[in-house]
């Protein structure tokens, strides 16, 4: 798996971000020939140049939800201007939602963005599912999806390939709001998970919480991201060597990290 954007909320380039980037949520994960893409933040935009050369390329892509953040490199995606190429998106579908067609055409359109969604020249396909469902992107790929909130929707999925298992709950909030039975289920010994840190650049309660679910969950490797576009370099510095203290062998992603299960 490769992380090509690990900030939430909004990108924030600069020379005070270098070392672990500014790009919001973008995580490509390969399994053996076939791409699982998570979120469509800025990040997506360098993974796509870098696809774009390899067309035909095929990748599923999966939301953590539909919101700006998570969708908002999509239009900038220059994979899928190809007609080579094939993308499917997931996301869950919400009562009173119009699915994950509708928010990509509405980011698409006037007076958000020029042109429309079907300028997108390769071949789309766009699934709506319910938290809680197992999908089935390929004949041997399992990917499980839980609802992480009570108060802000967020989907977690996990991975299954090979006897090898990856979660991604990012925005999982520990706690009362958290929905700990189901987040537990989907954690429960897996090799690696990806949780996210606090939004609030003061706060630590969200991201030692998520460790801690992973403790209980007995998972082997805990990765943290979805920076707080507030925390500069030296910021995820001091967070990186108090994660690796809390729980000894904790990764703070970066841009560019790679990672082999």
């Amino acid at each position: 798996m490769c992380f090509w954007g690990v900030r939430g909320g909004i990108a924030c380039p600069g020379p005070d971000t270098v070392r672990y980037g500014g790009n919001t949520a973008c995580i490509a994960v390969r399994c053996g020939g076939d791409t699982l893409i998570f979120d469509a933040g800025t990040g997506i935009r360098p993974l796509g140049a870098a696809l774009i050369k390899h067309a035909p390329v095929a990748a599923d892509i999966f939301f953590s939800h539909t919101g700006f953040e998570r969708i908002s490199g999509v239009p900038f995606f220059a994979a899928a201007y190809n007609p080579k190429n094939t993308f499917r998106f997931w996301a869950n579908q919400l009562p009173g939602g119009k699915g994950v067609h509708g928010a990509l055409t509405r980011l698409m359109a006037d007076p958000v963005f020029p042109v429309p969604i079907e300028i997108m020249a390769a071949t789309l396909e766009f699934v709506d599912f319910g938290a809680g469902e197992t999908l089935q992107p390929t004949s041997d790929i399992r990917v499980r999806t839980a609802q992480l909130n009570r108060s802000i929707p967020v989907t977690g999925y996990r991975v299954e390939w090979q006897g090898k298992s990856l979660c991604y709950v990012s925005d999982l909030v520990a706690g009362s709001d958290g929905t700990e039975p189901a987040v537990l289920a989907l954690l429960d010994n897996a090799d690696l998970a990806i949780v996210n840190l606090a939004q609030d650049a003061s706060d630590s309660a969200d991201w030692h919480g998520n460790l801690g679910l992973c403790d209980k969950a007995a998972v082997k490797t805990c990765v943290i991201s979805h920076h707080d576009p507030d925390h500069d370099d030296a910021a995820l510095d001091a967070i990186a060597a108090e994660a690796e203290r809390l729980r000894p062998g904790t990764v703070v992603a970066r841009e560019g990290l790679t990672i082999t299960l």
